[in-house]
């Protein structure tokens, strides 16, 4: 796939409708330097996004993609397989969302709950409300750094990494 290619054909599909980078953002709730990366081949949108775009401009997804105008309209049945496979990314990827929420949220409370015993008369009288919130600022800070860690680019190569483990233990299993 080459990137340019298609950012160039995007160009010409936008020219030939008689639109601006602007209008174009407008159309699908993005920004124009975000127009101007596709354009210019240093970005490529979403796949939703993209089927979107080869929509608005009546042109086969597969064209798009090739970055020229080659084939007949996209048949219904591979645009609506094309459609679950980005509907499929999206509900995984929210799901990953929610659960980097949910960390984040455990360790907010956790800071919270520490800070608030800290600042009582509590924290300096008895040794067990002294270890338990000392152990409640460790988690809250564990958990902030899990939850950094699955939100970066780290974060994806070791769910790379376990699935491919958890795969050639199934392999193994059989």
């Amino acid at each position: 796939m080459d990137q340019k290619k298609i950012g160039s054909f995007m160009k010409e599909l936008r020219r030939e409708k008689g639109l601006t980078q602007e209008k174009l953002a407008e159309q699908f709730n993005v920004s124009s330097r975000t127009v101007s990366r596709w354009e210019n081949g240093n970005n490529m949108p979403d796949l939703d996004i993209l089927i979107e775009i080869s929509d608005y401009f009546q042109v086969d997804l597969r064209d798009l993609l090739d970055g020229e105008r080659k084939s007949e309209n996209m048949d219904k049945k591979t645009k609506e397989t094309v459609l679950q496979a980005v509907d499929y990314t999206n509900t995984e990827a929210e799901k990953y969302n929610r659960r980097v929420r949910i960390c984040n949220a455990v360790a907010l409370l956790l800071v919270l709950i520490y800070q608030l015993v800290k600042g009582t008369a509590y924290y300096a009288d008895y040794s067990i409300v002294t270890s338990l919130t000392d152990i409640a600022g460790g988690l809250s800070i564990g958990m902030l750094f899990a939850g950094l860690l699955m939100s970066s680019r780290y974060g994806v190569k070791v769910r790379a990494f376990k699935r491919r483990l958890l795969k050639r233990e199934k392999s193994e299993e059989n």
